[in-house]
């Protein structure tokens, strides 16, 4: 490997000079970015360099790692190929000389945030490290050390908020604000560099977790707390009054709830795989109650967020215990308080509409850059805030949907589904602060002018852009379930066409709550939507499959998928479960999208109303977003099921309370496909 000395480039700043042979390092080090995977990097610059010369346009390591090809880049006289890891993850991708060269010059660590790079002295230009230089934004200055404060809420419940303001002998800046239920520490640190440029960076614990006071009940209090943080922060001598908020998931939700409150000073949101209200989303999508959240709740189980909680080698047995309500008690030895709160409420009430930010649309009209992906558990989320403020005719509004997970950004590869090189952004960074400075600094940057839907279409791998999210040119196209009644598993008769069915006999299966059929995630992983091959879950009694004949020409789909279904049951209560998958023609079954509906949440999930045995019923699924090609040879498949092992709790068909519910029976479930009784799947084609 030599003695190369490589500079560490972070979000436009030379942070530190590493070599790999004199030192190891400890990820608390200042100058490290956040979890910066310093020793997996050099033993990959290790591996890479050993690989012989040559000019293949794929390179494969002896630990697995595959790297391709992905572009050659110049710089006057000067040139590099950039190779981008399509295994494994965190993304490292490599930078090497000309030619035939294997000597690392650079390597590009891609992250939810952007990208992080090393470059040997003389090798910046290849990095993304030359974006900032292009991307019309102040260079970094210095910060002032963090302080932190405890801000009174208005009933007295003080929460702990870190500042840091920049150190340029200024008086008054925006803010930008991040509320977290994982630790203010960790998240100011990976927004520092919004302090770097001009902006007060205020990094708050929710109430309830680390150093904050009162009791953590996810939701509850983000509206009040957001909107009483706000006031907080306009009111500051060291800000000019607007505010701007950043981060994924939990904090995307504490974004909109804060939106919700309506206080003026919020200007501009950068909404990341932003989690949705509690019925379309976690913890009770189409009312059912997601297993796969307990490796999130163990995890926020005590006041400090515990990783190490999730990891555990006994989740299959002890997801099967019951009553639910005691699962907590059994593994923790105690039961969360917003568990206690969850349990007590079996249907959506007052208590779930604290945290029901959709509905609160009228009072919501920020600036917002929404960020998501295919495969991200809370996509509902992102799919709730663009609907949201698409009805009520809000400006400024962007979104940027990749073939990402919830962890987004990180991987090529996801549950061995592998999407091109260019699948990954290196400009994350950039985007948000452009927006940022667009919207709380006025600066006339174009940010606003930027593409209004940035998309990856799966199955044709490429980034495509569009005026509208949906695209305009889009049509509804019903593709009907058919079949002489022998629809279970892929070997059955089941069939999808754009015909109507005429007179067809329904189909029918068991649905043992005992042995459901499972979802292809796994729970140490906290990763609820992930792609997978279905096709050995196809192969169940219990899973009624319909697909299309061979494409001869390709399909192109962008939007919600939207489905329904007629079906009975002998059971007062039971699930349904529809999703959409993609048939390769050596037979892989990739899933696209799917969605849950509990039968007695039908009409209403506030007046549940069970079953009359053999009801033939009505019901509609709206999956998140997706944009995919179907190519020529390929076929539309489609499931209707009743179980999804790991993501939800199978229902008891009982119609009893599901938290204190300790029997099951079996469902003898029926899917209707007739004259007047028609189930469909309706896809939204491009074109």
């Amino acid at each position: 490997m030599g003695a190369a000395r490589f500079k560490l480039l972070d979000h436009g700043v030379h942070r530190a000079t590493i070599c790999f042979e004199e030192r190891s390092y400890d990820p608390n080090d200042e100058a490290m970015p956040y979890d910066f995977p310093a020793n997996d990097i050099a033993r990959m610059i290790e591996l890479f360099g050993k690989c012989p010369p040559g000019d293949a346009d794929m390179v494969a390591l002896p630990d697995g790692r595959v790297y391709r090809r992905m572009r050659d880049v110049t710089n006057g006289d000067e040139s590099a190929v950039i190779w981008a890891l399509m295994t494994n993850a965190p993304a490292l991708d490599v930078i090497t000389g000309p030619g035939e060269e294997r000597t690392v010059r650079g390597v590009i660590w891609t992250t939810r945030q952007g990208s992080v790079s090393l470059a040997e002295e003389g090798w910046e230009w290849a990095t993304p490290h030359s974006l900032w230089g292009e991307a019309d934004i102040p260079p970094a200055g210095k910060v002032r050390r963090g302080y932190t404060e405890l801000v009174p809420m208005r009933d007295g419940t003080r929460l702990a908020t870190e500042i840091w303001l920049p150190d340029d002998g200024g008086e008054k800046y925006p803010a930008v604000l991040i509320r977290t239920p994982y630790g203010r520490h960790i998240y100011g640190r990976v927004m520092m560099f919004l302090a770097e440029r001009g902006y007060a960076l205020v990094s708050q614990d929710v109430r309830g977790r680390d150093d904050s006071e009162g009791d953590f009940i996810p939701g509850a209090y983000e509206i009040g707390d957001g909107g009483d943080t706000l006031e907080w922060l306009a009111s500051r001598d060291w800000c000019d009054g607007r505010v701007g908020m950043i981060g994924p998931s939990y904090l995307g939700k504490t974004q909109w709830m804060a939106a919700a409150s309506g206080h003026p000073a919020l200007k501009a949101l950068v909404s990341q795989v932003c989690a949705g209200g509690p019925f379309v989303d976690a913890p009770r999508p189409g009312g059912a109650f997601l297993s796969g959240y307990f490796a999130w709740i163990f995890m926020m189980s005590g006041k400090i967020a515990d990783h190490e909680k999730m990891k555990r080698d006994d989740w299959d047995e002890l997801l099967r215990r019951r009553p639910l309500r005691d699962i907590p008690e059994l593994a923790l030895g105690r039961r969360p308080k917003f568990w206690d709160e969850w349990t007590s409420h079996p249907d959506y009430d007052d208590f779930w509409r604290l945290s029901d930010w959709p509905e609160l649309g009228e009072n919501i009209d920020v600036p917002a850059l929404l960020i998501s992906g295919w495969y991200d558990d809370d996509a509902m989320g992102t799919a709730s805030a663009w609907e949201m403020n698409s009805r009520n005719g809000r400006a400024h509004q962007k979104i940027i949907y990749g073939p990402w997970q919830h962890n987004y950004n990180t991987t090529r590869q996801i549950h061995g589904v592998t999407f091109g090189p260019d699948s990954l952004r290196y400009d994350m960074d950039i985007v948000a602060l452009r927006w940022f400075e667009r919207f709380l600094k006025d600066a006339r940057n174009g940010a606003e002018d930027r593409p209004t839907a940035e998309y990856y279409e799966t199955g044709s791998n490429r980034w495509l852009a569009s005026a509208s999210w949906p695209p305009s040119d889009v049509r509804p196209i019903c593709f009907y379930l058919h079949s002489l009644g022998r629809a279970n598993g892929s070997s059955g008769d089941g069939l999808l066409s754009e015909d109507e069915p005429l007179d067809e006999p329904a189909d029918n299966y068991v649905f043992d709550p005992d042995d459901p059929a499972p979802q292809l995630i796994d729970l140490a992983e906290n990763e609820m939507a992930v792609p997978g091959d279905y096709r050995d879950v196809e192969t169940r009694e219990d899973v009624l499959v319909y697909t299309s004949l061979p494409l001869g020409e390709a399909i192109r789909v962008a939007g919600r998928i939207e489905a329904v279904v007629w079906a009975s049951s002998d059971a007062p209560d039971t699930d349904w479960l529809v999703r959409v998958t993609d048939v390769s023609p050596d037979g892989s079954s990739i899933r696209l999208a799917d969605r849950l509906i509990r039968a007695r949440y039908r009409d209403s999930f506030s007046s549940p109303r069970l079953l009359d045995p053999g009801e033939a019923a009505r019901y509609e699924f709206r999956p998140p977003p997706v944009a995919h090609m179907f190519k020529a040879g390929h076929r539309i498949r489609v499931h209707v099921t009743s179980g999804a092992k790991n993501l939800v709790f199978p229902n008891p068909n009982t119609g009893g309370n599901i938290w204190s519910e300790t029997e099951s029976v079996t469902a003898r479930q029926r899917v209707y496909h007739e004259r007047g009784r028609a189930s469909c799947v309706t896809l939204p084609v491009v074109g």
